[in-house]
């Protein structure tokens, strides 16, 4: 994912912590707000709770792969945040990209 798509300051994380809106399922939380940009940018969020690093980092791949995939078809203008759960740990790519898609259609967040 580029560089302008990703949430990266604390400050950033911490206001759309404060002032989102938050939805989720059996592996994923999203929490997401507006922001004033023209661009939607995502940001990932994983426990140390979750694994080791090699697990981490690897969920994390495959969520800003399955991202960056479907950020043509996100509207603009929004900060996202993903906070990865336990139930994460053992999911397949498919299922990853299932639970993801369901939280943007259920936040709205799709392009019509």
């Amino acid at each position: 994912m580029k560089r302008k798509y990703r949430l990266r300051k604390r400050r950033d994380f911490s206001y759309t912590y404060k002032k989102g809106r938050s939805l989720a399922n059996s592996c994923l939380v999203l929490v997401y707000r507006k922001n004033r940009l023209k661009i939607t940018r995502v940001g990932f969020s994983i426990s140390k709770k979750f694994g080791n690093a090699v697990q981490r980092n690897k969920t994390k791949r495959r969520l800003r792969e399955i991202c960056r995939v479907r950020l043509e078809k996100i509207k603009p203008g929004y900060d996202l945040i993903f906070i990865v759960r336990i139930g994460a740990r053992d999911a397949s790519f498919a299922k990853l990209e299932n639970q993801m898609e369901n939280l943007l259609k259920r936040a709205g967040l799709f392009k019509e």
